[in-house]
């Protein structure tokens, strides 16, 4: 029993040992291309028409000379 294990482990080495590890090619990027020179400018775009004026509103009237005064609510007690 102990020949057959011995046997059996020496043919599974012998097999690994024989098998053929492919050889790993480390393949660089391809380089990164550089932008060339501007080209030439084109020709300019023509210009807009000019918008028709708005209607103008009525005056106001004058105040009375009083002042309001706007105070912010009081604040209230913090929750707990």
């Amino acid at each position: 029993m102990n020949h057959l294990k011995l046997a059996s482990a020496l043919l599974v080495a012998a097999s690994l040992a024989a098998c053929d590890k492919p050889t790993v090619v480390n393949v660089p990027p391809p380089a990164v291309g550089v932008p060339g020179p501007a080209g030439p400018q084109g020709e300019s775009g023509a210009t807009g028409n000019q918008g028709a004026d708005g209607n103008k509103g009525a005056t106001g009237s004058t105040g009375d000379g009083s002042t309001v005064i706007v105070l912010p609510p009081a604040a209230s007690a913090p929750a707990n």
